[in-house]
């Protein structure tokens, strides 16, 4: 396999798409669409992601960004497709959202390949803060490399790219609120800057369930989603309704109810006209916790356990939202349940379901992943993750715990592997299971009917201006 070239230098980036691309009065000019497509795209989200040259990171970055912009490739918010479905206009189907933490251009790839042969509409990809530091992706590495596999798929249309778990530290809050605060500020004005139109904002960590009244079990919580949101309101960009979703209850602890769920939306309200105005967009969705957890419970021996999702408290929490006007719950920690369970998230009106650990699994456990990537793995979090081993653990449950953090050191590798193809096709007859029992087969006249991403272009970067000019 002929590995895409990695730039050391803007003049060396343009160089490789000489014939393919061209900039020209400050903006990008295709010449060759089918060669961007198939190569020119491959070294660009190689440069962006593993040059040692930030110059030419930035400039990749740029180019991916344009290029996707003239192909009708644009990141968008999902929020007036979520407005529909609260208003009851669309339903039956349940979003598929998913966390890309490795293989990032050819995961996006397949999604969109899988996605086009399906007609399928409305999916997200989407990553967590926490991912971001163990799988070493910033945001703006993480959408370049999402648009530019679209690119290379052939779609054409809005790319929904989510923040996911943009989450509260509860120890780190309990000692410095302002801090953990101010970080999570940062870290959402980032997202959007780079291109980022759905952030979900997770303060559930801050519900204090010892307090007297509902309302003060969720007050931390509501109060500073709520803040969140206001300076989302505030730095989205004009155009752009940027979709926000909530939580009410953490993954993997106790199941959400209608109280807590009503008390949190109350409050939230109030808050955000408080700091925002009566007229300002509020949610689109909430997440709720039904009995999973985040990449499942590993057993002594090897595999995960199953669980017991409460459909019911779905059911009854999305009828909920959308007397909000809300598009309905969201399920975390899926990726690991059993396939015959999928088809019982739309029956339920689940608006939108999390996918991460089972495609990192995939990964991992597949015939084709080399038995020396599996002993590296294992030697690095051994040596690197030791502190986190709990009494009683086996080997199997450690490395099965863990293993996620070798993701980030062991990033180019992964992207390069050999057998990468065979570990793909695997991956592409999940999403293709997955499409049909969450039923978003069929449904890419969405997008048309209620989704609009106007281009957004950006100025040419300095970085690239002495490699135009020369």
């Amino acid at each position: 396999m002929t590995q895409p070239t990695v730039a050391g230098s803007p003049t060396e980036l343009l160089a490789l798409l000489r014939g393919i691309a061209r900039i020209e009065g400050g903006r990008l000019v295709i010449e060759d669409a089918a060669a961007l497509r198939d190569r020119g795209i491959r070294d660009l989200a190689w440069s962006a992601t593993f040059s040692q040259d930030p110059a030419t990171v930035e400039a990749a970055q740029w180019i991916v960004w344009e290029a996707a912009q003239s192909l009708g490739i644009r990141s968008a918010s999902i929020h007036d497709l979520y407005m529909a479905r609260g208003r009851g206009e669309i339903g039956g189907f349940t979003v598929p959202a998913m966390n890309l933490r490795t293989q990032v251009f050819d995961m996006a790839r397949t999604v969109y390949e899988t996605a086009l042969r399906h007609d399928v509409g409305p999916l997200i990809l989407e990553l967590a803060r926490s991912e971001q530091e163990y799988s070493y992706q910033r945001p703006a590495e993480y959408i370049t490399s999402c648009l530019a596999g679209a690119v290379a798929a052939g779609w054409s249309g809005p790319v929904f790219i989510q923040g996911d778990h943009y989450q509260f530290n509860a120890k780190k809050y309990a000692a410095d609120p302002e801090a953990v605060t101010e970080s999570l500020r940062a870290a959402t004005r980032t997202a959007i800057g780079v291109g980022y139109g759905n952030i979900d904002i997770d303060s559930s960590t801050l519900v204090d369930l010892s307090k007297p009244t509902v309302d003060e079990e969720q007050r931390a919580n509501y109060e500073r989603a709520a803040e969140l949101a206001a300076l989302i309101r505030q730095v989205e960009p004009a155009g752009l309704t940027v979709s926000i979703g909530g939580e009410i209850g953490e993954v993997g602890k106790q199941n959400s109810t209608e109280p807590e769920l009503r008390a949190f939306l109350d409050g939230f309200r109030r808050e955000l006209d408080r700091r925002a105005g009566p007229d300002a967009v509020g949610l689109s969705k909430v997440s709720i916790q039904t009995g999973t957890s985040h990449g499942g419970v590993p057993l002594p021996g090897g595999g995960v356990a199953q669980v017991k999702v409460d459909f019911d408290t779905i059911r009854r929490l999305s009828a909920v939202c959308r007397e909000y006007g809300m598009a309905g719950a969201v399920q975390h920690g899926a990726s690991t349940l059993p396939d015959a369970l999928f088809h019982r998230f739309p029956e339920v009106d689940t608006a939108e379901i999390h996918l991460a650990t089972g495609f990192q699994n995939t990964l991992y456990d597949h015939p084709a992943t080399p038995q020396a990537l599996h002993d590296e793995v294992e030697l690095w979090v051994q040596t690197n993750c030791a502190a986190e081993r709990t009494p009683g653990e086996t080997d199997q449950q450690f490395v099965y715990k863990t293993r996620k953090k070798a993701l980030g050191p062991l990033k180019r590798r992964l992207w390069e592997l050999e057998t990468k193809d065979e570990i793909l096709l695997t991956q592409a007859q999940k999403l293709e299971l997955l499409f049909h029992e969450l039923r978003v087969n069929g449904t890419r006249d969405l997008l048309d009917r209620y989704i609009t991403a106007p281009e957004r272009h950006r100025p040419l970067p300095e970085a690239l201006r002495p490699a135009v000019t020369a």
